[in-house]
């Protein structure tokens, strides 16, 4: 008999049915059942299948997935495309473990699934938790924040010069604050304003192309 855990799609698009289903069969220590396309097909399978999770999304032709939640005690992340406040609430309030937005990288699914095989390790033992436990497994159902990369010592500088200068800093401001030629400030300055350290603005002359200033970003 397997050890992996089993999980029911619950999803009335055939095609995203399959996809989500794939990502499940991909991910050690997981197997999926058949698809179910509407709440009282996936009622008749909880039944004859009792699987450890269901991915259930939240329109389905019979009724709200959020709904089934109500109806069964097996663990549920909700996949949808809904993004209103009162629907990812009640998905929580009703024992949701995850929302995922659809459409989401197979990464995603992927990583929460992990994150929710290491939240079952922590209750197969069979023996009573203490409180360290329990705040492990609490912890253990979200997957690890994905670390932001270290900025050299370079990128360092160029935002401290951003700092010091002020908001709507020039290149060349920024160049002669670090003590790099204005090249070398312009490639910094575009890597740091792809990962949202800092803030690109156009500002337009009455001639001439128009000058890059600089402002810390949210990061």
């Amino acid at each position: 008999m397997s050890d992996d855990l089993s999980v029911l799609v619950v999803d009335d698009d055939f095609f995203v049915a399959g996809l989500h289903a794939d990502i499940v069969n991909s991910t050690p220590g997981f197997a999926a059942l058949a698809p179910a396309r509407d709440g009282r097909t996936a009622l008749r399978q909880i039944t004859a299948s009792e699987p450890d999770l269901l991915l259930v999304d939240t329109y389905l032709p019979d009724g709200s997935g959020i709904d089934l939640l109500k109806t069964t005690e097996i663990d549920a992340f909700v996949l949808s495309a809904a993004t209103d406040p009162r629907n990812v609430r009640t998905a929580f309030r009703r024992g949701a473990f995850a929302y995922l937005i659809k459409p989401f990288p197979a990464e995603e699914l992927e990583g929460r699934l992990k994150a929710y095989a290491r939240y079952r390790r922590v209750f197969e033992s069979g023996r009573a938790l203490d409180q360290a436990a329990i705040d492990r497994a609490q912890t253990m159902i979200r997957p690890a924040d994905k670390a932001k990369p270290a900025r050299s010592a370079t990128e360092d500088a160029v935002v401290d010069a951003i700092d010091s200068i002020g908001p709507d800093a020039s290149v060349l401001e920024i160049a002669k604050a670090v003590g790099v030629s204005r090249a070398t400030a312009a490639r910094y300055l575009a890597g740091l304003a792809r990962s949202g350290a800092v803030t690109l603005r156009l500002q337009y002359g009455a001639t001439g192309r128009p000058e890059h200033r600089y402002s810390l970003g949210a990061d």
